[in-house]
């Protein structure tokens, strides 16, 4: 009987600690002393010479909050600097878990960083989107996030058969996504592939194909979108 009782509650507890969690929420940066923005070392970039520069990053979370991968691309020119020192930091970051249907969720977080010399000081800011017309108003607005387990079949990115890229290269590809504000993915279609012809759009079709999403977040608040991710294939990947 006291068993029976035990297991009771801790089968209530855990069920109120699931509903005590939001339906969605995004993996975010944080506050904590191990998150990426309080690791970026801004003073030591600006006494290297770092001038203003702009870096955007995919890093894959964990739902711990533990970054399990991450990689950077499509820098300004003279990023080199601050590339490093985002690598640098996300090799042992620690973030906030995303939320899917109250359970936290493995997520791909995207974002971009900013680093700006004013008044010879340096200025370090961190956007959760890579959306350029959203960068520029500087909004509150988090991109959408492919889950990783739950209810979504998405299981990270898949380099093209050997019958479709026989050779052995990089791959990019510039892939739109419609995406409504439960996080389900409505439309996507490829905007750009580099190299066209070797299967790259396709296998970034197929990848998200069955991919649900911690929606987008603007103001706080889930929302529908439409936005165009960078995705890049390697060999061996």
């Amino acid at each position: 009987m006291r068993r029976l009782v035990f297991l009771l509650i801790i089968g209530f507890a855990l069920k109120c600690s699931a509903e005590d969690l939001p339906m969605y929420r995004p993996a975010l940066i944080g506050k904590s002393p191990e998150a990426i923005i309080n690791r970026i070392d801004e003073k030591l970039l600006l006494r290297a010479g770092q001038k203003d520069a702009a870096v955007m990053f995919c890093a894959a979370v964990e739902k711990t909050g533990e970054v399990k991968w991450s990689g950077t691309y499509r820098g300004t020119p003279d990023s080199r600097l601050l590339e490093q020192e985002v690598l640098r930091v996300l090799a042992k970051a620690k973030m906030i878990p995303a939320v899917r249907n109250h359970q936290p969720i493995s997520v791909f977080y995207y974002a971009t960083v900013l680093f700006e010399v004013v008044d010879n000081k340096p200025r370090l800011r961190i956007f959760a989107n890579q959306e350029e017309s959203e960068l520029k108003k500087e909004n509150d607005f988090v991109g959408p996030q492919p889950c990783l387990g739950g209810d979504s079949k998405f299981s990270g990115l898949h380099y093209p058969s050997a019958q479709q890229a026989p050779l052995p290269v990089d791959g990019a590809v510039a892939l739109w996504l419609k995406i409504d504000g439960s996080g389900n993915l409505q439309e996507e279609k490829v905007v750009k592939e580099s190299p066209p012809l070797l299967g790259f759009g396709d296998a970034a079709l197929d990848d998200f194909a069955s991919a649900k999403f911690i929606p987008a977040f603007r103001n706080g608040n889930p929302v529908p979108c439409e936005i165009t991710l960078s995705v890049y294939y390697k060999p061996g990947s």
